[in-house]
């Protein structure tokens, strides 16, 4: 029986080797994000098949803005949750302090925003959304929910309850799917209503995953703001700047050629496409944060670098793995899925695709310079890479090439400037304690970085 079991061992699939490199509670959140992302495709092809081209590129607006600067307000809210929590989890600590005075910083965040669409509905209905102001609205909305999610997310994972993060993803994937086929069958041609997919879903998953959250929050020392509040400002300025990188695209050729809703609508569904291996890596990207900062909280130098190592190593295989065959049919597959028009060629799907990898690898450094408390070294990284894609996009030439070189050229300038900040980093830090000695003894990478 043991010769079997060390056989079946020694023969482990290529693909149970690759999980096995993920970090610990990956594989739980792995299908709930395939279901989110597979939501995505379903949202936007059941929308791109009943709505006209200008409401179609309205809803694809709408979808990017939301993706830009939602994530790039909220997502830093959830990475800082699950940073703090995971630490307060190996100290013993309770986290109900935490998630108090996270959520007022997040409603006032909320606040603001919400504020300034107010005051600038006209314009954005204007510019964006064909005159629409019931769009600016759900796109609020929009991002109240997104706000939610980020928050209740952040604590489950820094809990490590995974299931239930995974949970939230699926239950926010499979009604998005479901009211999405509804809109379709049923010939909706309103782009309001595929807008409110947005806010609908992720409020209800939300909701079913409270109770698993509030099981695991107790009470604790309070948490002082400036814990809270000192890293979020760079961190959430640059998550902006990195999501102003992977959705310019779309954005971008709106202000160059408004009238030319066909190759908006199809530089949505190309990025999509392109961004297949982005959504898998999702669902590390959460046990990856915790794991980095639990190794890091605990001094295990060892530890914070091979799971580093093994997570590059996962991420250019995805990005190599989905890269090639967004590039061979991906002119092809936006024309049958999304009912595009014939805007984009191969060589536009390759940068879009070597763009995509490069982005994952900045964001894997990214994390890790979170973790190490060096904030600002990740922002100044995404700030050059923004530099370099704007430098790329008024260059002349085709709009759709200049676009997806940019997001290439933006996002490899990030890999490039992080990858140079951790090495200078870890060159800086003490030597870690003798392998045997007592883990406890160790220093916090944290406090000696």
């Amino acid at each position: 029986m043991n010769n079997e079991g060390s056989t079946a061992t020694g023969r482990r699939s290529p693909l149970a080797k690759l999980l096995s490199a993920l970090p610990p509670g990956t594989q739980l959140v792995i299908g709930g994000t395939v279901l989110l992302g597979a939501a995505s495709y379903v949202h936007l092809m059941a929308a791109g098949y009943t709505l006209s081209k200008p409401a179609m590129a309205s809803v694809s607006l709408l979808w990017t803005i939301l993706m830009s600067v939602g994530l790039g307000l909220f997502f830093p809210v959830e990475q800082e949750l699950t940073r703090i929590v995971a630490a307060r989890v190996v100290a013993g600590q309770g986290v109900a302090p935490v998630l108090r005075r996270t959520l007022a910083i997040t409603v006032g965040m909320l606040a603001l925003l919400t504020a300034g669409m107010a005051a600038a509905v006209g314009p954005l209905a204007d510019t964006f959304f064909d005159g629409r102001k019931d769009m600016v609205v759900a796109l609020a909305a929009a991002f109240v929910a997104m706000a939610a999610g980020n928050v209740t997310r952040g604590v489950l994972a820094g809990l490590g309850r995974f299931g239930a993060y995974g949970t939230q993803l699926a239950v926010d994937g499979a009604l998005r799917i479901l009211i999405a086929v509804g809109c379709a069958a049923g010939h909706v041609r309103s782009p309001l209503v595929f807008a409110l997919i947005l806010v609908v879903a992720p409020i209800l998953a939300v909701l079913v995953t409270l109770r698993p959250l509030l099981a695991g929050v107790r009470q604790g020392p309070q948490a002082p703001w400036s814990a809270l509040t000192s890293g979020l400002a760079p961190l959430v300025a640059s998550t902006l700047l990195s999501q102003v990188v992977v959705n310019a695209a779309v954005v971008s050729t709106q202000l160059i050629a408004p009238d030319n809703a066909a190759l908006v609508a199809g530089l949505l569904n190309a990025v999509v496409l392109a961004r297949v291996p982005l959504f898998v890596f999702g669902s590390l990207q959460a046990s990856l944060l915790a794991g980095l900062s639990s190794t890091a909280a605990a001094g295990d130098r060892s530890g914070f670098s091979k799971l580093l190592g093994r997570t590059c190593v996962v991420v250019t295989v995805l990005g190599v793995a989905g890269g090639i065959p967004a590039t061979v049919l991906g002119p092809w597959l936006i024309q049958v899925l999304f009912k595009a028009d014939d805007v984009l060629g191969s060589l536009d799907f390759l940068w879009m695709s070597a763009g995509t990898l490069c982005y994952m690898l900045a964001m894997v450094l990214g994390q890790a310079l979170l973790v190490l408390h060096r904030h600002r070294l990740q922002l100044l990284g995404w700030a050059l890479g923004t530099v370099v894609l704007i430098v790329t996009t008024l260059v002349p030439g085709p709009i759709a090439t200049r676009v997806c070189l940019a997001y290439t050229l933006g996002s490899l300038t990030a890999v490039v400037c992080m990858f140079a900040a951790v090495r200078l980093t870890f060159l800086r830090e003490p030597p870690a304690a003798q392998a045997g000695a007592d883990p406890s003894a160790r220093p916090s990478l944290v406090d000696t970085v």
